[in-house]
């Protein structure tokens, strides 16, 4: 089977890639290294229409599609890991709830700004004691008449500590006080009670933010409620299925990047006598690594392709964030390999793709969780 991509689609590619080359990664040691969040970076992405590549453009999208979409998360995750990270919290995390759950006012009110770059926005659903049991939400809404009153935390969040627009997840208190059934509702970082709290220090992709979201008797509007009562748990799961083929395919491009810069080493490095690319260890790594690569893409674009189609994702979905995050790893593992010692330093870039790759493996679904899934569907059909 082969995937071809439109003409649109190759352009796109050419024009994402030379701007990776020319305004990312000139900046991604240092904005790793500080921990920088690059808004001179997102305002140069939102000038090219990178927020919000799938929303329609009558709520201020590129109106693309879900390929496209991957090309773009592919293309600067050879080059920096985090600064793709901003993009996919904002297409796949905040925009697609809201573009294929929310009211016409509410894709006006948010869709809008975000998809122009305006406004950036995250996904609140990892809890304390709320991970890859998603359902176990401490996060209570409770129905005061005119609006919702939220209390709780989040933690792990995404963009959390940048973002105006949130997509927060809790569960409804019945008339017994008990947490019944869960919903999603679209939060403003400038609702009273509203906080960011702690911002983790992380091993990799340490340019994007990762942030606690504390509410104390946040006061929502019941306009911004998302979907239907009781909807939350299905916004999180699609949201999430789609999320995973964003995650694939920064992994592929963390992979690629790696296979890119092991080449130019191994051509570049001298040892006995002549370059390490006519070495047989070397030789072997360089294919394994090249194997990875041509499979987690194939299993990305199949997942892009299905949803594109209207087809059902989820197995392949969970199937390419698996594979490619896993291959990432090794990837990124026997390039630094390749490097020896000078890989170890933070003078290469393969360093930091080591460091980026493993994150993959882990948000969004942790890859025990994308076997759980895969086996789920596999042996009830």
């Amino acid at each position: 089977m082969e995937f071809n991509y439109t003409p649109q689609q190759l352009m796109f590619r050419e024009v994402v890639r030379d701007f990776a080359k020319r305004e990312v990664e000139p900046i991604a040691a240092e904005i790793d290294e500080n921990s920088r969040f690059p808004w001179e970076t997102v305002k140069k992405m939102a000038k090219m229409g990178l927020f919000g590549i799938t929303v329609s453009r009558e709520f201020g999208g590129a109106g693309c599609d879900y390929i496209t979409y991957m090309i773009a998360v592919e293309e600067i995750s050879k080059v920096c890991a985090s600064t793709c990270g901003i993009i996919a919290a904002v297409n796949s995390l905040a925009c697609w709830p809201i573009d294929y759950y929310g009211t016409e006012e509410q894709k006006k009110k948010y869709l809008i700004p975000m998809s122009h770059g305006e406004k950036l926005g995250a996904f609140g659903l990892t809890e304390p004691e709320a991970g890859s049991d998603a359902f176990a939400q401490r996060t209570i809404a409770e129905d005061k008449g005119d609006h919702y009153l939220l209390n709780g935390n989040k933690i792990f969040i995404s963009g959390g500590d940048v973002a105006d627009t949130h997509i927060i997840f809790a569960k409804l208190v019945t008339r017994r006080g008990k947490r019944g059934r869960m919903c999603a509702f679209i939060v403003e970082k400038a609702f009273d009670g509203f906080s960011v709290g702690v911002k983790e220090k992380k091993m990799g992709i340490r340019a994007s933010g990762t942030a606690e979201l504390v509410m104390q008797d946040v006061k929502v509007p019941k306009e911004n409620l998302l979907g239907r009562v009781g909807q939350g748990f299905e916004i999180a799961m699609a949201t999430l299925d789609g999320g995973r083929i964003g995650i694939a395919a920064q992994a592929l491009g963390i992979a690629q990047g790696s296979l890119d810069v092991a080449i130019k080493y191994s051509k570049e490095r001298k040892q006995f006598g002549h370059a390490i690319a006519r070495l047989q260890a070397i030789q072997w790594m360089i294919a394994d690594i090249a194997t990875d690569v041509e499979a987690a893409r194939l299993l990305t674009y199949k997942a892009a392709y299905l949803k594109n189609e209207g087809k059902p994702f989820g197995t392949e979905a969970a199937m390419a964030k698996l594979y490619a995050s896993e291959a990432c790893e090794r990837a990124a593992t026997k390039a630094l390999q390749i490097h020896g010692g000078y890989g170890y330093m933070k003078d290469y870039p393969v360093e930091r793709y080591f460091r980026d790759s493993k994150i993959t493996q882990i948000y969004e679904g942790t890859s025990e969780i994308q076997r759980l899934v895969i086996a789920t569907n596999i042996l009830k059909g």
